[in-house]
């Protein structure tokens, strides 16, 4: 089984109430091929949402304790993004997934690219919570721009 991202399934629970659909993604969903879930609504999030990004770090510094994910208002929502992630690994791991597709740049989900934490738009290389706590347990984790190849 794999795991997808809602969003990139067309779900419309990104932070501002839109989605980023893959067709191919979809399709593996629509075929009972994949199943959806986004780390972010299962962490207490709702649709819309003031955007986040991980500030002082990545994904495995959040872990760590020494990283934090701050909304743009400067609100540290660093226990929800945890929540999220540990719901994520438990559907992976109670499902047996044998990879999990998730959005990049996302501070749960990208797997290669995240924001900076300076809410300009800049990238770094770095993974999301959810990627680091899946990746930290041993399951698969790629972007919708790598999963094909």
């Amino acid at each position: 089984m794999i795991l997808v991202s809602s969003c990139l399934a067309g779900m419309k629970v990104r932070y501002n109430g839109t989605d980023c659909l893959d067709e191919t993604i979809q399709k593996l969903l629509n075929e009972n091929k994949a199943i959806a879930v986004c780390p972010e609504l299962l962490g207490g999030f709702s649709t819309p949402r003031e955007p986040a990004e991980i500030i002082g770090g990545n994904g495995e510094d959040v872990l760590a304790g020494t990283a934090k994910v701050v909304d743009r208002s400067g609100t540290d929502v660093t226990d929800m993004y945890l929540e999220g992630a540990y719901i994520t690994l438990a559907k992976a791991q109670e499902v047996s997934a044998t990879m999990v597709v998730l959005k990049e740049n996302s501070p749960s989900c990208g797997s290669a690219m995240i924001y900076n934490g300076e809410f300009k738009g800049k990238k770094i290389a770095g993974n999301g919570v959810t990627t680091a706590l899946l990746r930290k347990n041993g399951i698969k984790v790629t972007s919708e721009e790598n999963w094909l190849l």
